[in-house]
Order: C-alpha cells, then structure tokens, then sequence
C-alpha cells in the first residue's frame, strides 16, 4: 500500500526503546477493540514496542530495524487494516480516509432513515393491527429491511468477518449478530408463522403473526449505529483539529534577503542558520531570530495565547509561526526547521496525542475481555428465556437486548477523546503537554514548588531607590556609577546603566535645560570579583561595590575612604531588610551615595500564586537566596512555605522530601539548575523562556512569559481529569446497570441500539466542551 520508507529515528524524550521509531496512518479502525488488536498484532514482532491511538488513527512502532518498516505494514494490512507511514509534511492520507469513511457513513445512515421510518412505521402497524394486514405484507417489510441489514450495515458485517477470519471479536461483532439475527428470526417467522399471540414489554399481549416487527429492531438497530458513528466521527475529526493548528502556523515559503539587497523566494526548508529573511504586513515569519531591521506589530497569539499584538524593532527576539502586521522586517534566522519554537511545539503535542494514559490502557485491557464476555452473556440469556417461558420470541429479544446495550463502545472513546481534546486546548493556550499522563499528573497535585530567579521573578536587576550623600543629587550618584559599570557585564552593572540611561533621557528632554556634561571619560576599569569594580571617570578613581570595596582595589595613590556615615549604613540596611542589594559608589574616597536594587517580581506572579492558592493547593518558595531575601519575596506573594540556600544539586532532594511526606509536587522552573527538581518532581512544569536542558526535563511547558498559564495549565488538567471521570462513570455505569435490565427482559432491543449509539455520541460530545476553556484573566 506503500512505497519502501526509511523510518525515522526516535527522538522524543520520552522513549527509551533502542531501534527505529515508525509513525503509521491506520485505517478500517471502528472500535477500541480495533485498537487493541492491532496493537496486540505489531507487539508480537520481535523487539517492537507498539501504541495505537483510536482518537488519532495513528501507530507509533519503536524497536524497528532499518528495513523493518514495511514488516509493520504487512502485520497491519495481515490483520485487516490499512496502513502507510505517516508524513508530517503531507497529512492528506490521514484526511482522505478520515473524509472518505464520514462521507461512506453519511450515505449510509441516509440510505437506512429513509428506508427505517416507513418500514417501522409499517410494520408496527401491521404486526399489531391484523385488520390492515393485506396478502404479502411481510414480504414487504423483508424488502424494506433487506437494503439496511445488508448494505446499509456492510461496515459492522465487514469488520466482523474480518475479525472471525483473524480470531477476535470487536464492538462491530456484537452489532452485527444482533442485526442479522433479528433480521433471520423475522425471515423464520415469514416462513413457519406463529398462531398463538405474542407479548412485549409496554405493550403487553400481541396479536399473532406480531413477531415480524424485529425486522424494524434490526432496521432501527443499524440506522442507530450507524447515526452514532457519523456524529462520533465528525466530533473525533474536530477534536483532531485542534492539535493539526499548530503544524499549520508554518510558513511554507520564505524570502530570502540576497547580498545586492533583492530577494528570492524558495521554499521554507531551505533556509538555513544565520540567513537573513524578509518578512512582509501580513506574512507569517518563518523561523526563530532576531530582527536587524526595521520595526512592527507581531501577533503572537498563535503561538503564546496572547492576545496584544507585540511591538517589535531591531534587536528583538521573533518567533516562526507568529504574524507580522504592520511593518517590513529583516530578521537573522537562528533556529531553522525542526530547531525552531514551532516545530519543537508541534513535535511535543504530536507526541503527547500518541501516548496512553494509564485510565485508556485500563479501558483497553476491559474491552479487550469484554466483548466476548458479552456474546457468551447473550447467548446465555436467550437459552435461560427459552427454558424458562418456552417462547423463541421473547429469547431473541432478551438475548438481542443484552448483545446490544453491553456493546462497549463508549468506554473505548471515554478517556482518548477528551486527553486529545485537552491537550490541543492547552497547546492553543501557549501550554505544551508531553503527554497525557501528564495531564493526570497535574489534575492529582497539591504542592506547587516555584523556583524564584526566571520563575517568580524577572532574572532581571532594577534599582529600586538611591540614596545620595547629603548635598548631592542621585544624578551625582548614578553617572559616575554608570560610566565605570558600563564596561561591566554583570546584571547590577546592566541596573545602573539602565537607570542612568533613562535618567539622562528625561533630563535630555526637558526644555529648561541648557547644554548637556560631556560623557565621563573613563579608563584603567578592572573588575573586583565579589568586592564590585573600579575605574578611572575623569581621572578620578570611582568605586562601585560594597563599602569596604575600596580596600581591595589596591590603590596607594588616591586618597583613603572616608569612613561610611549612619546614612549609607541605614540605607544599606533597609535595603538588606526588603531583600534588595545596596552598592556604595566612591569617587576618590568620597561616598557619593547607595544605590538599592533588586529582581523584580513579574506582575503575573501576585494573581497566579492568589488563584492556587484559592485551588487548595500549597505554594512552596524554592531558592538559592539568602533565607532574608527569599522570606521578603515570599511576604509579598503570600507563598506558604519557604526553602532558602538551597543548592542546584540540593533542589530535587528537597521535592523529594515533600514527595516522602506523601505529597503530589509539582515544580515550576526554568535553569538548568532546576532540570533535576523537575525530573524528581510528580510533575515538572518548565518556563518556555528558560533553558533547552529544563525544558528537556519538564512534562508540560508553559511558552508565555506569564505566570497566570501556569494556573490555567492546573485547571485545565482538572477539567480535563473531570471529564475522563465523567466519561468513565456514564460508560462503565451504563454498562453495568442496563446489561440486568436487559438480561431481565426489560428492554426492547430497539431501545438498546438506541441508547448504545447515544451513549457513544454523549461521550465525544461531553469531552469536546473541553474546547471551550477560557484562560485566567
């Protein structure tokens, strides 16, 4: 069905299994039992570790040799189903037979409704009014059925002998017996009619000749089916959509910015690290990379779930996949192809739609036992009727009731349609799952463990007050500061020089100002590591650092500090207090002033840590900071717990403890030094502004720079948990208390057919409001 393939590598973290890694399109899959049988198929295969997903129509094989690819088709196609290996640039396979098979039950289902309600209609009329009866009439009715048991019903027929010819049974088992029973029992009745009167639940005593009527339970049965497996198919493909958006926001074609300045446009692969490419109003920027040149509004929406548009000019960071709205762009590619944001997106939600939660493989196990139980279960009951009564009427029905209500169907669609569902959802939301047993993961935490510095905070130094010398101006304290921190590379060197920066940019702006100082010049500057540093402003010696930092700067030929007043000393200590850092700047002995700064907490950090706390859960501070700057932090977020001087390879004993007290930890970090924490942790959630190695660790990322999609990561989980329980108790439920009433004779088989498709249908629909999930404001 194919043509030979080299199957690709694995490369999801999440696979151990030595060997090839081979994605195939299956196809024929109706049922759970499919599923399994498939999977139980390719399993069998020396060294092959195998996944089908109903949901997706998709095998993952693992294990494969080099030229074992075509091995794994044959093993599908021997089993009765289609396959091909999957092309993530060319999805058209999937869709055709996805297009193909709801257009082949569409016909179908029409076909049977036309044909089911004057076949119901008469037949009930004729089996229980014998006035109206006229010459032949069961002949008509065997007419009126003959299209829909046969036809109409050719999927649930095919698949079941496909599976007696290869020993399994599946759900398509149960309807087709049931169908072509009652459609034989009505053609022995044509044949050898019943003289004495019938009986059936709410109607009572019926008149003879009645038992012709489960021509229509054989009509109704199938045109029920076959209306639930439309609608079950269609609201499958649209769950399928939400996770196919993602490999969509990928540019197709990119203008390459030539060395004369022109442009050429190829396709998207072909660019490479460290060309530059244009990006036109309206086009979609096509790999990760800085812009060079020019300025405008991007809309990130797709990628992070922010709403804003965000302004843009030379120096900034873009993502492929976003949108530029206004304004021309050159942008330098950084990461290209499968490197880039998108793609490791796509990737992750790719991944996370193909593995199994624990709660589906539970309910594959159950199907895989549960259909023949039911047959067996069926049979039993229509021979303890006929014992019992003597009636092959009232046998048939009851065991034709029970064959039918038990079919599991619902149970099989319960946990992967709303796991698929959930994790397309999140990945909208700027919220990447791993897989969906991270999803459960996170509906069962009750501790969350945040990292401080990239996760609470910015990682960025601000100052936050300056403290002049009494007479001096904080200009008198920042530009001497500024021009020796200049050279510096150190983040409280990048805080002054940010400040003074502005504060020049309000002087320079205001009209009452005359000519503006010359810039300081500054020489000799040298680095005074855990003391600060010094240099030369105007020949004059400035240092900037800790008070006694003019000690270590080894100077003979500058005046001695002055010794630092109870001003500085305050000034220092209350920064100390509110868990900022004070810097003293000297200039040639002179203390000018301090400064104060401090990592400033993101605005999202107050409203996300408020709402888990209102979910119930514990918040526990995790930091490398002293244990006075990590309180303060802590005091202002109103975090529960707090754990200070903690050291990167001390962070995963610490999620350990909490685990060993019998808590489900979840822990939010973004540096490398977090990578262990989240790996111990029972759910590791990584900053998407952090590093590749955390990311790498984590099971769910968060890509917007707000910390408020952590807490609708959480409730999404939840919801979605909610709704796999939901989905389990109607499917498990329904099952166990309608196989007694049926097995009682207290259900009609059209009834059961109708509540079986039903139920399938309530189960897709259910998880599909999943989709309409609104983030935290």
């Amino acid at each position: 069905m194919s043509a030979p393939v080299t199957p690709r590598p694995a490369t999801h973290g999440g696979s151990e299994t030595l060997g090839q890694q081979l994605e195939l399109d299956i196809s024929g899959m109706t049922c759970a039992a499919c599923a399994n049988r498939i999977e139980r198929k390719l399993n069998k295969l020396d060294g092959v570790t195998a996944m089908v997903n109903l949901a997706t129509e998709r095998a993952l094989v693992q294990g494969l040799g080099p030229d074992d690819a075509e091995l794994a088709i044959a093993t599908v196609e021997k089993a009765g189903y289609g396959a091909a290996v999957h092309d993530d640039e060319d999805d058209t396979w999937t869709q055709r037979a996805a297009e193909e098979r709801t257009s082949s039950l569409r016909r179908r289902m029409g076909v049977a409704g036309l044909l089911s309600i004057p076949l119901m209609s008469l037949t009930l009329q004729l089996a229980l009014v014998p006035s109206v009866r006229f010459p032949g009439w069961q002949l008509v009715c065997v007419l009126l059925a003959l299209p829909i048991v046969t036809w109409c019903a050719w999927p649930f027929h095919r698949a079941t002998i496909r599976g007696i010819r290869h020993r399994s049974l599946s759900m398509d088992t149960l309807i087709s017996l049931g169908a072509t029973v009652s459609f034989l029992w009505a053609l022995w009745t044509l044949k050898y009619p019943a003289t004495d009167a019938g009986w059936w639940l709410g109607f009572g005593t019926t008149p003879a000749g009645a038992d012709a009527v489960y021509l229509d339970v054989a009509a109704g049965m199938v045109t029920f089916q076959l209306a639930g497996r439309y609608f079950e198919s269609r609201a499958r493909r649209r769950a399928g959509e939400v996770l196919h958006a993602l490999g969509n926001l990928a540019a197709k074609e990119v203008r390459l910015l030539l060395p004369d300045g022109s442009t050429q446009t190829v396709p998207a692969d072909q660019l490479q690290r460290g060309q530059q490419y244009v990006v036109l109003p309206g086009e979609r920027l096509v790999a990760d990379g800085t812009i060079i040149e020019g300025s405008s509004t991007i809309d990130t929406s797709a990628m992070t779930g922010e709403s804003i548009p965000a302004e843009t000019g030379v120096g900034d960071a873009v993502l492929g996949g976003t949108t530029n709205l206004t304004g021309r762009l050159v942008v330098t590619a950084e990461a290209v192809g499968a490197r880039t944001r998108l793609a490791q997106m796509a990737a992750i939600a790719d991944e996370a739609q193909r593995r199994k939660s624990r709660a589906q493989k539970l309910a594959d196990r159950i199907t895989q036992y549960f259909v023949p139980a039911v047959i067996v279960l069926a049979i039993v009951v229509g021979i303890a009727w006929y014992l019992a009564t003597g009636s092959g009427a009232r046998a048939l029905a009851n065991g034709v009731a029970v064959l039918i209500i038990a079919c599991p169907c619902a149970l099989g669609l319960a946990t992967p349609t709303a796991l698929m569902v959930g994790v397309g959802r999140a990945g909208q939301l700027g919220i990447l799952v791993k897989g969906q047993d991270a999803l459960e993961s996170s509906g069962r935490i009750d501790t969350v463990v945040l990292d401080k510095t990239g996760t609470l905070t910015t990682g960025r130094m601000a100052v936050t007050n300056v403290v002049p010398a009494p007479g001096l101006t904080p200009s008198d304290v920042l530009v001497p500061a500024a021009a020796v921190e200049r050279s510096s590379e150190h983040p409280i060197a990048a805080a002054i020089v940010t400040v003074a920066d502005d504060l020049a940019a309000i002087t320079t702006n205001d009209e009452h100002r005359g000519a503006q100082d010359p810039a300081p010049v500054v020489t000799d500057f040298r680095a005074l590591p855990g003391w600060g540093a010094r240099a030369l402003v105007n020949g004059q010696e400035c240092v900037v650092g800790r008070l006694d930092a003019h000690a270590s700067s080894a100077s003979t030929t500058f005046p001695a500090p002055e010794p630092a007043e109870g001003w500085a000393v305050d000034a220092i200590e209350m920064a100390e207090r509110d868990g900022s850092v004070a810097v003293a700047v000297r200039l040639d002995g002179r203390l000018l002033g301090v400064i104060s700064m401090a990592d400033q907490i993101k605005p999202s950090a107050q409203r996300a840590v408020d709402r888990l706390k209102e979910m119930g859960l514990r918040t526990v501070l995790l930091t490398g900071d002293s244990a006075l700057v990590a309180r303060h932090v802590a005091q202002q977020l109103d975090i529960d717990e707090v754990r200070a001087r903690v050291l990167p390879d001390e962070k995963s004993t610490v999620v350990q403890e909490l685990r060993d007290e019998g808590r489900n930890v979840a822990m939010v970090g973004d540096g490398i030094n977090d990578s262990a924490a989240l790996a111990t942790a029972n759910l590791g959630i990584a900053m998407g502004q952090g590093t590749e190695i955390a990311m790498k660790s984590a099971d769910i990322i968060i890509v917007r720079d707000d910390l408020r999609t952590l807490v609708d990561a959480i409730q999404l989980s939840r919801r979605t948990i909610s709704t796999i329980k939901m989905n389990l108790v109607w499917a498990f439920g329904y099952n166990v208390a309608a196989i007694p009433i049926a097995a009682a004779g207290l259900l009609n088989p059209l009834i059961a057919a109708a509540a079986m498709a039903l139920s399938s249908v309530l189960v897709v629909t259910n998880s599909l409001r999943l989709r309409t999930y609104e983030p935290l404001e």
